[in-house]
C-alpha cells in the first residue's frame, strides 16, 4: 500500500526554500532540510523498533521453550494457538492494512501527534503480523537478513538523497511493477509454485530497492522552508511511513529468498 500524498507533492512550481525572500541564508536552509530528514529517519527507526519489540514479545509468549521454533520441537502455548491457528490470525493479516489505509486517507484532517500515534500503531500491528516469522525461520537467519536489509536500505536511501539525477521518471514503472507483483503473489497462492515464488521475491527486492531511492528523493523534495510546523511534522511522519514500508517490503522478500527454514 502506497501512502497518498496528494497535497504534499513536489514543490517544483512554488518558490522552494524561501527563494527570493531574502530572509534565510543557504546554510540555514540546508540545516532546515537536514533537520526535516533527520525527523523522517527518527520516526522510521522508532517504528521499526516498535515492530521488532512487538514481534519478539508475541513470539516469546506464543512458543514454549526458550529460543525454540515449531520445527525444532517447541510447541505453541495456548496464547500462540489463539494467535496463529484460530480465526484471529486474519486480524493479524488485515489489521495493518486497515490502519495504513486510514492514515493515508485521513492524515490531512488529523493533528501531527495523532498521525504519529497512528503510524506507531501500524508499526505495532506489523510487528504482530511478522511475529510468525520466528515460527518458520531460524533466528540467526532472521537477524542476518535484517542486517542485510538495513545495509541495502541505507545505501539506497543515501543514493536517493544525494543524487542529482531526477528519479521521478521511475514512478510509473515502479507502480506498475508493484501492481503486477500483487497479482502474481495472489496467483501463486493457488499455484504454490516454488519457482514462481523465487521470481516474485527477486522482483520484489528490486522494486523495493528502487522505491527506497525514489521515495527518499521525493520526501526530500517535499521539504519547503516556509511550511508551518504542523504541516512539516505531518510530512515527516508520512515520509517515515513510506520509507518504513519500503524497508519492511524489502526485508520480507529477502527473507523469502535467503531465510533458512528450520
Amino acid at each position: 500500500m502506497r501512502v497518498l500524498m496528494v497535497d504534499y507533492d513536489r514543490n517544483a512550481s512554488v518558490p522552494r526554500f524561501g527563494a527570493g525572500l531574502g530572509i534565510n541564508t543557504q546554510a540555514q536552509i540546508d540545516q532546515g532540510l537536514r533537520t526535516y530528514m533527520l525527523g523522517v529517519y527518527n520516526n522510521m527507526v522508532i517504528g521499526l523498533g516498535i515492530t521488532g519489540l512487538v514481534a519478539l514479545g508475541l513470539y516469546m509468549m506464543s512458543v514454549s521453550g526458550a529460543g525454540g521454533t515449531l520445527r525444532s520441537g517447541a510447541e505453541l502455548t495456548e496464547f500462540g494457538r489463539f494467535l496463529y491457528t484460530s480465526s484471529f490470525k486474519y486480524v493479524l493479516i488485515f489489521a495493518p492494512l486497515v490502519v495504513v489505509l486510514y492514515l493515508g486517507f485521513k492524515v490531512h484532517s488529523m493533528s501531527a501527534s495523532a498521525a504519529r500515534m497512528t503510524f506507531f500503531l501500524y508499526a505495532a500491528l506489523m510487528g504482530a503480523s511478522l511475529s510468525i516469522l520466528g515460527l518458520v525461520y531460524a533466528h540467526s537467519s532472521i537477524a542476518r537478513v535484517f542486517f542485510i536489509t538495513a545495509a541495502a536500505f541505507g545505501s539506497l536511501s543515501l543514493y536517493g538523497y544525494t543524487t542529482k539525477r531526477d528519479l521521478s521518471g521511475m514512478s510509473s514503472f515502479l507502480m506498475m511493477g508493484l501492481f503486477g507483483l500483487m497479482i502474481a503473489s495472489v496467483v501463486n497462492i493457488f499455484l504454490a509454485s516454488s519457482g514462481m515464488q523465487w521470481v516474485i521475491s527477486i522482483v520484489g527486492v528490486l522494486l523495493f530497492a528502487g522505491l527506497t531511492a525514489y521515495d527518499t528523493q521525493s520526501i526530500k523534495e517535499m521539504y519547503f522552508e516556509g511550511d508551518m510546523q504542523e504541516t512539516a511534522a505531518k510530512k515527516s511522519i508520512l515520509g517515515a511511513l513510506q520509507l518504513y514500508m519500503d524497508f519492511i517490503g524489502m526485508f520480507q522478500f529477502l527473507m523469502s529468498m535467503m531465510g533458512s527454514r528450520e
